[in-house]
């Protein structure tokens, strides 16, 4: 079997990812359908679009830290199987409400938020459970063939929702039936979950309910410098590099003046790079800190880059290697997080990376749309990545790792595996990365080798 996809030699990963394409494929065809939904039933359509999408998110912004101490305190296993619910049901209900013509903006609204509120439990546990269905030595892998397989329904559940409303009655009956195939689709998962092999499972001891977990977590965080970089890095680029949707928008519109159809094509262009910059992932056997700041920083660049183009065919070609640098640097981020993490804890801490991966949004994306209204749509790639390159410039200087890089990239030939040797940034006790295994020695409350 190809190196790439080593992770489906284990029959548990199997199941799982087999799931997961069938969940993904379902959320990203939901997705679709609920804009339609509410563009068709809203007097004011964008408007009710926008406080549908913010209600959606709220959830993982208010509750992300105790859905991580939940995913520390029960087995994983079964509360994914809970969530799975949690998200079935309100589609279930939107669909049928779709479907019988009853359906009001409030009732979207509503059902947007407990949609939200089962993602926000769901996530922290959906990331850190890989770690407990794989091996360490695998978990690259597997983490970025999850992302190709999010990335691969992405390119066919829009499209595929779009089929099947103008198939199955079209208008608001239409996407009733979509939302109601995607509220079908998270049984395959809790079935699949019901038959993964328990033996053959990593599972994490929980840590049972007592006080302070939260702040247990947060201290450990706190205590890890090279986690901080990592989260360092996830918030500077979600918060002011990662607005695709509006800055690619801006540019096919008003500076390229095209249309819609166009604006589709670089989607699915950024959608493709994506899909190859996970799959490259899965093909890396260990993720070192250096990775995720590395790909951050050719990230930032390439978001200055792609608002410089000069013709909208430019920007078509380059958007996959937005797509790419995007990928790898949210996979190695995410990988890095899990392995460098006491498995006691990697619930809370996934929730901390989720919220302020995601949290950054609300905050960069109304001043990334205030700059294009007021400089034009260049300045939202270009300010944005600028933005996101001196933010982990300076995170680096902050938490003592920008010497290394410096150093590093002064000596032809030093970028190889003793880049960033544990003695050369070790400072007051917190060693970062080991040269061997690419792991850490976690230091704080708790920490023990991971």
């Amino acid at each position: 079997m190809s190196p790439t996809f080593r992770s489906l030699r284990n029959p548990n990963y199997r199941l799982y990812a087999a799931g997961g394409i069938v969940s993904n494929t379902g959320t990203w065809m939901q997705r679709v359908a609920q804009d339609w939904l509410v563009l068709a039933i809203a007097a004011n359509g964008a408007t009710a679009l926008g406080i549908t999408t913010a209600l959606q998110f709220l959830p993982m912004l208010l509750l992300s830290p105790y859905a991580g101490v939940v995913a520390d305190r029960v087995p994983k296993r079964r509360l994914l199987q809970v969530t799975q619910l949690m998200m079935a049901v309100p589609s279930a209900a939107l669909g049928v409400l779709a479907v019988t013509g009853t359906v009001e903006v409030w009732h979207v609204y509503t059902l947007a938020f407990l949609f939200g509120v089962g993602t926000a439990f769901d996530a922290p546990a959906r990331q850190s459970f890989v770690s407990e269905i794989v091996d360490e030595d695998d978990l690259t892998n597997a983490v970025g063939l999850n992302s190709a397989s999010f990335n691969a329904a992405r390119l066919v559940g829009p499209a595929l929702a779009g089929v099947m409303i103008a198939a199955l009655g079209g208008g608001v009956v239409g996407t009733g039936w979509v939302i109601l195939i995607n509220a079908v689709s998270y049984l395959p998962v809790i079935a699949v979950l019901g038959r993964l092999d328990g033996a053959a499972l990593h599972s994490a001891s929980v840590t049972g309910r007592r006080k302070g977990a939260l702040r247990e977590g947060l201290r450990y965080v706190r205590g890890r410098r090279d986690l901080m970089l990592v989260l360092a890095v996830v918030f500077f680029a979600g918060t002011f590099g990662l607005n695709f949707s509006i800055t690619s928008a801006l540019m096919v519109t008003e500076v390229f003046g095209r249309e819609s159809a166009a604006y589709g094509l670089v989607g699915s262009a950024v959608a493709v790079g994506s899909l190859t910059g996970a799959l490259l992932a899965a093909g890396r056997a260990q993720v070192r800190l250096r990775l995720v700041v590395g790909a951050g920083l050719v990230f930032s660049v390439a978001v200055v880059v792609a608002g410089l183009l000069p013709t909208y065919w430019s920007f078509v070609v380059f958007a996959p290697v937005l797509g790419i640098t995007a990928l790898t640097m949210i996979t190695a981020a995410n990988t890095r997080m899990q392995i460098a993490t006491d498995p006691a804890l990697r619930g809370r801490v996934m929730a901390l990376y989720l919220m302020i991966f995601m949290g950054g949004t609300p905050v960069g994306a109304p001043l990334i749309g205030w700059v294009g209204e007021e400089y034009g749509a260049r300045w939202t790639l270009v300010l944005g990545g600028a933005v996101t390159l001196v933010g982990i410039l300076v995170s680096l200087a902050v938490l003592g790792h920008l010497r290394p890089v410096l150093t590093a990239l002064r000596r032809p030939g030093s970028l190889g595996p003793r880049v960033w040797h544990s003695r050369t940034v070790e400072r007051a006790g917190n060693q970062i990365d080991t040269p061997d295994r690419g792991g850490s020695v976690p230091v704080g409350a708790g920490g023990r080798q991971a």
